[in-house]
């Protein structure tokens, strides 16, 4: 997922958005229940990019048939540092459908749980705007 990893990597929302299919599915590290639809999943996404700092993939792993990706990330959330994946599937059209987020260790998922309890409420603002 070639395309995904440079929109992340280059901070782009708008190519991020463009890769995710109406109604993808976001599955969080910190949370039970999944979050679908294309508003809610840009908008997580775009908080997650207000509390990770030093983000950055380290390795990417493909299917043979191209349509299931795991991406391991690294990152820091204030002073925690956690590594992580980001699992994608992957539709018919090429788009992102299904995407569940892993973390380690539990430090790190807690201080990412507080950080984007944080952010919330703008980020139930941001996809109420878009849907």
């Amino acid at each position: 997922m070639e395309a995904f990893r440079k929109a992340v990597e280059a901070n782009d929302h708008a190519a991020i958005e463009a890769l995710l299919a109406d109604d993808v599915v976001f599955t969080s590290p910190v949370v039970f229940k999944p979050y679908p639809g294309k508003a809610i999943t840009a908008a997580i996404l775009r908080g997650v990019t207000r509390v990770f700092e030093d983000f950055h993939y380290v390795r990417e792993i493909h299917d043979a048939g191209g349509r299931d990706h795991a991406l391991v990330f690294a990152a820091r959330v204030g002073d925690r540092e956690l590594t992580g994946c980001d699992f994608l599937h992957v539709n018919d059209a090429g788009l992102i459908d299904e995407f569940t987020v892993m973390v380690r260790p539990l430090s790190g998922a807690n201080a990412l749980q507080a950080a984007m309890a944080a952010q919330f409420d703008r980020i139930a603002q941001e996809a109420a705007q878009e849907s």
